[in-house]
């Protein structure tokens, strides 16, 4: 937690390489699927690393950032690795980090990141596990991420749109571009359906490493969507077969597109996409898939929802989420943005179904300034009352408290990550049903 954080990363691939090559290259002992995208990478990952476990695979699970404890990035068999496993593996490859710091000291360079540190670190316990497969969520774009040190068989990519500018490209072509450099030689790339600039890229880098690409809307697709009780109903036609009436339990069309992906990257890499998969391990898979923070509902009297929606593609897909699942009429807005993420943007996407917002800040030192983002949510929310909250569990709090007096309204937690997990921990703390 000393090191620079995940904020700075730096780009760079060779210095994650070099500890791991000092380790013997655990990177290269179990197979690797890569998830890379703007928006669904989490929930995409969770739902694959849930398909391979109910086909019998014994799953390692890399994503970040987490929302209430640092093992939640690393899971071993569906659930965060052990405390004293963290602990043991630590202690297996620090000497290996202190030696690449002071060789990258000596080079003038700045030592081993927050990132590539953890990067090192989940290679390590998936190796020391061991697993049959990793599930790997990129941090950051994508052909410097310190993930892709890994020569993933499976490259998947969710929907590319705008976010991280200052680091990965000013406009989508250029974003796109990154993000496919996780696409190795031969491997097969199954991607989400993308605005044309930004499969461009993505066939691009494909025909240039001869990798396959199985894209959405052409090699497959959701072709069935329902609303059910606690999430929805699908119908996905794969590659290998078409499969029918699988039960989701996520709210969101998005979510459901996200399961479509999921399902086919799980085609290609238990059978290249010629074997259909088994319909109680998929029914299985699915059903139990999980992905806190996104769309969760953290109490129900009254209902309370976070969702880690921190750009304004992922505020769009929240409020269609809730048009479409939740029967209400008024929602209260909490609210704590970054300084690095398109406020303006996310309160734009969300104006027309907020009725009051509260805006507040997470414990991160990146929040944006509780009265500078009530300004911009005034600029933008003009028809509707803003109020500032220094603490985030004040704003929590008087949320309940209007959702109380009046019936068919709810309280919707978003804007980021680190405010979501925030409002689960004080959810529990509290013992909000949910």
């Amino acid at each position: 937690m000393q090191r620079t954080g995940e904020v700075a990363p730096e780009p760079r691939l060779d210095a994650t390489a070099r500890v791991l090559e000092l380790l013997g290259d655990p990177q290269h002992q179990v197979p690797v699927i890569q998830i890379t995208g703007t928006n669904g990478k989490t929930s995409t990952s969770r739902m694959i690393e849930s398909l391979l476990r109910a086909h019998g695979l014994r799953t390692g699970l890399f994503t970040s950032p987490h929302l209430v404890h640092f093992t939640e990035r690393i899971c071993i068999d569906g659930k965060p690795i052990a405390h004293a496993a963290v602990a043991d593996n630590w202690d297996d490859i620090e000497p290996f980090l202190e030696i690449v710091d002071a060789e990258l000291v000596s080079a003038g360079k700045p030592k081993i990141t927050f990132f590539e540190a953890l990067t090192i670190l989940g290679f390590a316990c998936f190796a020391d596990a061991p697993v049959d497969v990793a599930v790997v969520e990129v941090g950051m774009g994508g052909t410097w991420d310190s993930t892709n040190v890994a020569n993933a068989q499976i490259a998947v990519l969710t929907p590319v749109d705008l976010d991280h500018v200052g680091k990965l490209g000013r406009n989508i072509a250029e974003i796109a571009a990154t993000k496919a450099g996780i696409i190795k030689p031969g491997a097969i790339v199954v991607s989400a359906a993308q605005k044309p600039e930004a499969l461009e890229q993505i066939n691009a880098r494909a025909a240039e490493v001869g990798a396959t690409v199985v894209l959405q809307d052409r090699d497959f697709e959701l072709t069935e969507d329902i609303v059910a009780v606690g999430g929805q109903q699908i119908t996905v036609r794969g590659r290998a077969a078409t499969y029918s009436e699988l039960y989701l339990p996520f709210y969101g069309d998005h979510q459901a597109q996200n399961a479509a992906v999921a399902i086919t990257a799980v085609e290609a890499f238990l059978g290249d996409g010629e074997r259909p998969l088994g319909e109680e391990p998929l029914t299985e898979g699915l059903a139990l898939a999980t992905s806190p923070g996104r769309l969760q509902l953290i109490g129900t009297d009254p209902t309370i929802l976070v969702d880690a929606a921190h750009n304004p593609h992922g505020a769009r897909s929240l409020r269609a989420a809730i048009e479409r699942y939740f029967d209400v009429d008024e929602v209260a807005l909490v609210a704590g943005i970054l300084s690095d993420k398109d406020a303006a943007g996310i309160f734009r996407e969300l104006a027309p179904i907020v009725t009051t917002a509260l805006v507040t800040r997470s414990s991160s030192e990146r929040s944006t300034d509780v009265d500078a983002l009530a300004q911009i949510a005034l600029s933008e929310l003009p028809d509707t009352l803003v109020a500032p909250y220094e603490e985030l569990v004040d704003a929590l709090l008087a949320a309940r408290e209007w959702a109380d007096e009046a019936p068919r309204r709810m309280v919707v937690v978003t804007g980021s990550i680190v405010l979501g997990g925030e409002a689960i921990e004080i959810a529990a703390d509290r013992e909000w049903k949910a």
